[in-house]
């Protein structure tokens, strides 16, 4: 199947031009800049004109719930909704049941997902206190990296031996894995719940939620992480960093891997960049998520970094609960908010509100996650690289609504809300998974390949 797509601008590796693009079967063969389109036949064409044309987002850092909690989310449903949102492709957590902490669980999902996923796909590998060893045995091209959970979340993958993280950073460092961390002190989280409950009660109210789990647990096990990176030469990725002070701990270490590859990345995602805890008040437990939402102070902070390097990636760490699981304070109500449709809408509104340029925003959620990760042939547009590709228009508010919402659970903390941005058309291995509203339910993505 032959495809053009004609008349919009494209933003790629720093720069907007008109342009076309030209698809031959799955990848890019031609790309033109200029008004005018280029002759020839073609199977299939989109008129972008008064469109943005960009590379399909990959989002780093999802929780899809398959296996064990398929009641919230399955693959299905939420790579549906992720084609639905411009995602074309994704990296999904360990924190299933069971856990992606075995070679069996790991080839599980990869079995699941080549059968139900409409988008592109890998798993990160959960790191535990006894699975070290493993490591050694994983296909490097096939999976981004290891997932390490520093503090206790949900799927409680707690791994806080002195003695096991040494040995994750160590081999990760070995084998040129990337290691990404979700970072909080366990015992201070603890230990906060414990005077909130004393003073408050069992369930103290959602917007003590980042005093309990605070800056400081953040940046004791974030600092730590940092440290251990740099002594043993890991390539770290810190998960959703949610503070200001964490963001000093972006420096590059050119003399361990380079200048053009720093040590240390930071990512952050849309809650934390959306929203406040000035929020809570209206949002209450919909916007509670592991790290917390802080400040605006914080979010002001993480908004500045997008443009000035210290953030490297912006993921969504979508993480689909039912309805009735978000009711309750600090102590009942689960942890986690389905994103994934919504972030490239809630960026764009970003770039109109000033905080980044579009540049910039296809540098953090396509180009960026396909540097740190090496992901092969993906997050560019560029001849010979396949066609993963989103189309947005500007104009035609729309509103989010029940109906709208692909995710299982139906509900998001964007409902209601008023988007200026629509993606118009999502393209996977060069097919048109996603066009104004219709889509092919038929079409699977496929596993995607590192390191090669």
């Amino acid at each position: 199947m032959r495809k053009l797509i004609f008349g919009g601008t494209i933003v790629n590796e720093g720069r907007e031009f008109k342009g076309s693009i030209v698809i031959d079967g799955d990848r890019i063969s031609k790309i033109i800049e200029g008004n005018e389109a280029p002759r020839g036949t073609y199977d299939e064409t989109i008129d972008a004109t008064g469109c943005f044309v960009l590379p399909g987002i990959i989002d780093e850092h999802v929780h899809f719930r398959e296996p064990g909690m398929t009641d919230k989310a399955t693959i299905e449903s939420e790579s549906r909704a992720a084609a639905y949102g411009g995602v074309t492709t994704y990296f999904e957590m360990p924190n299933t049941n069971p856990q992606t902490t075995t070679l069996e669980a790991l080839d599980d999902k990869f079995n699941r997902a080549a059968a139900d996923s409409h988008v592109n796909y890998s798993f990160f590998f959960g790191a535990t206190n006894s699975n070290t060893a493993l490591f050694d045995s994983l296909d490097s091209h096939r999976i981004p990296g290891i997932k390490l959970f520093m503090g206790a979340s949900t799927g409680n993958m707690l791994v806080d031996r002195a003695e096991t993280l040494s040995s994750i950073f160590s081999t990760c460092a070995r084998l040129g894995l990337p290691l990404m961390t979700h970072c909080e002190d366990t015992t201070i989280i603890n230990d906060n719940m414990r005077q909130a409950r004393e003073k408050y009660g069992d369930d103290p109210a959602i917007a003590l939620h980042p005093v309990i789990r605070s800056e400081e647990a953040c940046w004791r096990s974030s600092s730590l992480a940092a440290k251990m990176a740099r002594e043993y030469g890991t390539r770290l990725h810190i998960a959703h960093v949610t503070t200001a002070r964490e963001l000093s701990l972006a420096d590059p270490q050119p003399d361990v891997v380079g200048p053009a590859e720093p040590l240390i990345t930071l990512e952050a995602v849309i809650a934390h960049l959306y929203f406040s805890d000035d929020d809570y008040s209206t949002k209450g437990a919909l916007i509670k998520c592991n790290p917390a939402v802080k400040s605006a102070a914080d979010r002001d902070a993480l908004r500045r970094a997008l443009t000035d390097g210290r953030i490297t990636t912006v993921g969504t760490d979508h993480a689909p609960h039912l309805l009735s699981q978000k009711q309750g304070g600090c102590r009942k109500a689960a942890s986690g908010m389905p994103m994934v449709q919504f972030s490239l809408p809630t960026m764009l509104e970003l770039v109109d509100d000033g905080v980044l340029t579009i540049r910039r925003l296809v540098e953090l959620m396509a180009h960026n996650p396909a540097r740190i990760f090496s992901v092969s042939g993906r997050g560019f547009l560029r001849e010979g690289y396949k066609a993963d590709i989103v189309v947005v228009r500007r104009g035609n508010p729309w509103t989010v609504t029940e109906n709208i919402i692909q995710s299982k659970c139906k509900w998001s903390p964007m409902q209601g809300h008023n988007y200026r941005w629509r993606v118009q058309q999502t393209i996977c291995n060069g097919h048109i998974i996603y066009n104004k509203g219709d889509f092919d339910e038929a079409y699977r993505g496929e596993a995607v390949i590192f390191r090669s």
